[in-house]
């Protein structure tokens, strides 16, 4: 086999949402693409741990779910025709003569240039440290919401003080019976318009400072919880609820970063204004690329993605000119 024949202009690492449109923007440019993915389907983050989970800063959708926004994404890529291998990992990766030999778990490859758009690395959900807690996962006890309609009429209790615990509140209150979100402090981290909303709604209640010690099931095949009153030993509270969903966040694996030998701030990969890493042709776009002033958005990752594509493209082919807008790339392409 020739390798000529088998050099990508860009390889992307991440098949999340901004690692899928930037391999989008890289086809319009007509560069040779490949995505590989970590995972066993696209999607990142966004479709392991909140697929039906509302979001609400995509420009131009005022609301749009996780795996609607996903499906759109795809529906993009796709025309195009790109090349995804999925459930394959990058080791390490390497220059030799301006080419990158690229290793993962599965092949060697080759490619002039890398984006990196790994979002927080291998991630799994912050689980709840009770010894039988494992018995109810899947069944009573939820660290993510694959599907809304298993709660519908049902009486739930959520746990966690950040943004999910509260938007899985509020998005959930419009189906369930009745809610109880429970935190270990009075203080949440979660947005204080959200808080606001949730204080008006009449089948939400707030505990707080509690913790959930124990948990166990009752002879109808409920969920009963004891609460402990967070830094107290004797003050306790006990709730039967149909399900549990705990939104403690979620442990991240960045080992990686550190084996490919990039520059590394504030536990993220260090880029320029073109999104460039420390090792020239390498880029990084998304929560793992770190640029001062930048902020950790879908949105703002959509917008890094042609930056660095555009760099890469320069690069590798300094005599094409650059299209303005994408309408004229797509000029390149038939419907």
């Amino acid at each position: 086999m020739n390798k000529e024949k088998n050099i990508y202009d860009i390889t992307i690492v991440g098949g999340g949402p901004v690692g899928l449109f930037t391999a989008t923007y890289a086809l319009m440019r007509q560069g040779k693409v490949q995505i590989i993915e970590s995972l066993s389907e696209i999607g990142g983050q966004v479709s392991a741990l909140f697929p039906s989970k509302q979001i609400f800063d995509i420009p131009a959708f005022p609301k749009i779910s996780g795996t609607d926004l996903i499906t759109n994404l795809e529906k993009q890529l796709d025309f195009f025709k790109p090349e995804i291998h999925l459930n394959e990992t990058v080791i390490n990766f390497q220059k030799e003569k301006n080419i990158f030999k690229i290793k993962t778990n599965k092949r060697t490859t080759y490619s002039k240039t890398i984006i990196l758009a790994t979002g927080v690395g291998a991630f799994e959900p912050r689980k709840l440290k009770i010894k039988n807690a494992e018995y109810f996962e899947n069944k009573s006890l939820f660290y993510n919401v694959s599907e809304i309609s298993k709660f519908k009429n049902k009486n739930i209790i959520i746990a966690g003080g950040g943004d999910s615990a509260t938007d899985w509140t509020l998005e959930l209150s419009k189906i369930a019976n009745h809610i109880t979100l429970i935190h270990r402090r009075d203080q949440f981290r979660a947005l204080e318009s959200s808080l606001s909303q949730i204080k008006k709604l009449e089948n939400v209640s707030i505990v707080t400072p509690f913790i959930i010690d124990q948990m166990e099931e009752t002879t109808d095949k409920k969920l009963k919880l004891i609460l402990k009153r967070a830094r107290t030993k004797d003050e306790f509270k006990t709730i039967v609820t149909d399900s549990l969903i705990v939104n403690y966040g979620f442990m991240t694996d960045t080992s990686l970063l550190k084996k490919w030998n990039l520059e590394i701030e504030n536990r993220k990969i260090k880029v320029n204004s073109n999104q460039e890493t420390s090792i020239k042709g390498v880029y990084a776009v998304g929560d793992n690329a770190y640029q001062e002033g930048a902020v950790d958005l879908i949105a703002t990752g959509f917008g890094a993605g042609p930056i660095a594509v555009n760099h890469a493209m320069n690069v590798i082919y300094p005599d094409k000119r650059q299209a303005t807008h994408s309408t004229q790339l797509m000029k390149n392409f038939k419907n």
